[in-house]
């Protein structure tokens, strides 16, 4: 028998695992949005502009971190924390490629982030999401995190969860 392990290491923001899975990311979350609302898929170049524009800075030492996991050795997911105040760390950027989603990953990457949080200081972690991610909703329930009221205006956000960190 063969035995599969999960790992979850930081990783630098501007790395090329980084950078391959934020456009996996983006690429899923935009095409399911103009999916749904516009009946197509994202358009190519917005897409590169898209994937091109954010820099991740704001998930690097001292006030952030990029969390990779991988699965079998290989780069399978992503989450990143980033310091919004001394106490309040948000959860951002939570990812697993669909080959490897329904294998546990997606608890032990969040687990893995709400450790690094605390070891940056925070008590609580907020987080956002669309209304379509209905497995992202999901899994935040699962993993004890309620619904509270908006924290951001991000044009996206539709749901926003809370967890105290203990």
């Amino acid at each position: 028998m063969r035995f599969v392990m999960w790992t979850v290491t930081p990783e630098p923001f501007d790395s090329p695992v980084a950078a391959a899975l934020w456009r996996a990311y983006y690429t899923e979350v935009s095409d399911r949005w103009y999916l749904l609302h516009e009946g197509r898929r994202t358009d190519p170049v917005e897409l590169e502009r898209e994937i091109a524009a954010p820099a991740g800075a704001d998930l690097a030492p001292p006030r952030g971190l990029l969390l990779v996991a991988r699965y079998d050795g290989e780069p399978a997911g992503s989450a990143g924390v980033r310091m919004l105040d001394d106490t309040t760390a948000e959860l951002t950027r939570v990812f697993l490629y669909a080959s490897t989603r329904g294998r546990g990953g997606a608890p032990l990457l969040v687990r893995a982030a709400e450790d690094a949080a605390r070891a940056l200081g925070a008590t609580r972690m907020i987080l956002d999401t669309r209304g379509d991610l209905v497995e992202a909703r999901a899994l935040y329930a699962r993993l004890g995190y309620t619904e509270t009221e908006p924290h951001n205006d991000d044009r996206y956000a539709e749901h926003w969860f809370s967890k105290e960190l203990t």
